[in-house]
Parts: structure tokens; sequence; C-alpha cells
């Protein structure tokens, strides 16, 4: 689909993901102008669309694991509930899994590369697979910032912005964008 929508989705109103289509715009007008931009593009080659999977000018969307509003980026509780339910990783597999999954979410938690290295560490074909205090302190960290992170919002460009570097640690580098809210 990808090479069937390219241009819609290099114009910046379109994200094609395998299957799915996400179609974004700021009116109303647009957004009806857009689908049948869609549906006219389908229609020749015999492109079936599953109305009973479609929804029509949301504000907000769960798409990719996340919650997607117009000015916001969550992530999904229902898939970061399945990982909490989780016992703790017995095996190297087990542990690429973990690891794997809070990774999609990584930009939601803070010193992500620091607090998950020695899980990390542990996956090397080197080491004995052992979960000491420190990786299991570890693990149940991530599991706890996965129910508390902070919802990702667009900037406002008429409020300063400051950049925080973070290259003090021997475990990895970290850069954050912020901005307080003047409300």
């Amino acid at each position: 689909m990808d090479t069937i929508f390219q241009e819609e989705v290099l114009e910046g109103w379109m994200v094609v993901d395998i299957y799915d289509i996400i179609i974004y715009s700021e009116t109303l007008e647009d957004h009806v102008q857009y689908i049948d931009r869609v549906l006219s593009k389908c229609t020749p080659i015999n492109m079936k669309i599953s109305l009973k999977r479609c929804n029509f000018g949301e504000q907000e969307l769960l798409a990719l694991g996340h919650k997607v509003s117009v000015l916001s980026l969550a992530m999904d509780q229902n898939k970061v509930a399945e990982l909490l339910q989780k016992p703790v990783p017995k095996n190297i597999k087990e542990m690429k899994s973990f690891l794997g999954f809070a990774s999609y979410y990584r930009n939601h938690i803070k010193i992500f590369a620091h607090i998950t290295s020695s899980l990390y560490n542990l996956c090397s074909k080197y080491l004995v697979f052992e979960i000491t205090k420190e990786r299991r302190d570890a693990y149940e960290r991530i599991k706890h910032e996965l129910t508390n992170t902070p919802v990702l919002i667009l900037p406002d460009f008429e409020i300063p912005l400051k950049l925080y570097i973070d290259a003090a640690c021997s475990q990895g580098l970290g850069a954050a964008l912020h901005q307080r809210k003047i409300t």
C-alpha cells in the first residue's frame, strides 16, 4: 500500500502501516476530500475496504500501540496491561521480548537506556542468565514507569523550549526537549 498511496503520504496527511491507513486533517472539509481521494484510488484496483474497521472524523484513536489525539501521544493502556501481567523473564528470549516491548515506549520513559542497561547486558550469550537484585529492580522500575508515564504533546512554538542533554553516565546518552505550559 505504500506505493499506492505514496503521493498522499508525502503530502503529509496520511500514514500507511501494512494494512491500515490513517488520514488526518485540520478541517472536516479536508477530511472528506482526502477520504474521497483515497476511495477513488481504491476502486480502479479493486481494493476492498472493511467498513466495520473504519472510523471517520475521530478526534482520537488507538493506532500502532498509541492513543493518538490532535495534540498528544499516549501509550495504549491495554498494551501496557498485557505487559504488566507477565512474570519476570526466565530466559534470554523472554527478556528480549520484554525489552522489545518496553523499548517501543522508550520516548515516554525518562533515562530508559540507563534503567535497562543491566537487562540488555543480561541478553549477552557470554553471560549466565541470572536475575540479580539490580536486574529485578530495573525490571520492576520499567514496569512502574510504563504505568506512570507522561503524555507526549506537540510543542507550542510561541513558548520557549529547553533542551536538556545528559552525557554524564557511562551507560548511554540522553536528551529531552522540554516546554513548560503556561496555564
